[in-house]
């Protein structure tokens, strides 16, 4: 038994559907589900426990000693960064020194949004709230905060609490850089061995399932995602879901090395 973590967002529930619903041949091996929100992957990854999970690429610094990053399973890509969003009509400029939402200080978007402000005004974010993901636009539109970092559904979806982009951390750095972004990848104990490249291509497998038979995956995405618009899912699906979740590849890596020398820079 084989303990495997991934978040409900559509992207992931996609990715895993055919391979913990047994649609296809897991090879003899059986997987005990950990559905949770990231920044909780995150936490588990880092008291190792468990075998598999979903992590956000900024965790992966501290936790190469003990896990191999998987080449399949990821979410990279372009123009699919988090969003900095408020109510009023903030530029760039007036971000230093308010109140942020970050949906948690392991996840990349938070490692992004302190490269930014490191870029930009030569300091660290200076009040951070953390919370979970899908109550960030709320929190923003009731003034609980000046402004927030979202990142999954919320970034088809802060429209409707009448918020406005003030910053794509995606599109900054993508300038930064001309890479991908890494957001996200899934990591396995190098304690597992050889099954590594079995659970490797089991993920691929699934992934070619979902992409081959969306409509029979979309009951099981729908089950888990915070967002019940067909619309807003498949929009999801769509924006982190690509050829580098079948194989994050040369370019891929390349941004991901890029990722934790920045943040091995900025302290972790």
């Amino acid at each position: 038994m084989i303990s495997l973590g991934f978040s409900p967002c559509p992207n992931d529930t996609f990715i895993f559907y055919a391979l913990v619903n047994r649609v296809i041949d897991t090879c003899g091996i059986d997987f005990e589900l950990h559905i949770e929100d990231v920044e909780t992957l995150n936490h588990l990854a880092m008291a190792r426990a468990l075998d598999v999970t979903k992590i956000s690429c900024h965790a992966l610094l501290h936790l190469q000693d003990y896990y191999r990053f998987l080449s399949s399973g990821g979410a990279f890509g372009r123009g699919c960064g988090p969003l900095i969003v408020s109510k009023l009509p903030y530029t760039e400029k007036d971000l230093n020194n308010k109140t942020i939402a970050i949906p948690g200080e392991m996840t990349t978007a938070y490692l992004l949004l302190k490269l930014f402000f490191d870029a930009t005004y030569g300091t660290k974010p200076s009040i951070i709230v953390p919370m979970l993901f899908h109550e960030i636009p709320a929190a923003v539109k009731a003034g609980k905060v000046d402004a927030g970092l979202i990142i999954h559904e919320s970034r088809f979806t802060y429209h409707e609490f009448g918020l406005s982009r003030v910053v794509d951390l995606g599109e900054w750095w993508e300038n930064e850089t001309g890479l991908p972004i890494p957001l996200g990848g899934i990591i396995a104990k190098k304690s597992l061995g050889p099954r590594i490249e079995i659970i490797e291509e089991l993920i691929r497998s699934s992934v070619e399932y979902s992409m081959a038979h969306r409509d029979e995956a979309m009951p099981f995405i729908k089950k888990y995602s915070q967002e019940l618009s067909e619309i807003v899912i498949n929009n999801h699906i769509g924006l982190y879901v690509n050829e580098f979740t079948l194989d994050m590849g040369e370019e891929g890596l390349a941004s991901l090395n890029e990722l934790l020398g920045r943040a091995k820079s900025a302290g972790g």
